[in-house]
């Protein structure tokens, strides 16, 4: 959006260099104004782009570390749930162990 400049100068400016002259000093300073603004956007647009960048950068890296972990945190669990499977199992042996035995001795009785 440009925003020309308004000045208002004295009569006594417009006096001494007229109306054309001021006319073109108030031209001047919109083409300044807006050379700075287009050096700005071009300047923000830059710096944007690069923020985007990065932005997009860490983005990939977190992903990449939630996946190794997650990796990490399924065979860690697989590895527990193994533990407890060969401890379930002992149990179940011992106590199919202790029925049997109990059975015997009661068919011997």
């Amino acid at each position: 959006m440009r925003v020309p400049v308004t000045a208002k100068f004295s009569e006594e400016f417009y006096a001494k260099l007229g109306h054309s002259v001021a006319d073109e000093l108030v031209d001047w300073f919109n083409q300044v104004d807006e050379t700075y603004r287009s050096d700005f956007r071009d300047l923000f647009d830059a710096h944007f782009a690069r923020l985007d960048a990065k932005l997009e950068q860490m983005r990939a890296e977190f992903e990449a570390k939630l996946e190794q972990l997650r990796a990490e945190f399924d065979a860690k669990l697989e590895r527990r749930i193994a533990v407890l499977e060969v401890r379930l199992i002992r149990w179940m042996f011992l106590f199919w162990i202790g029925t049997l035995g109990t059975l015997v001795a009661l068919i011997k009785l």
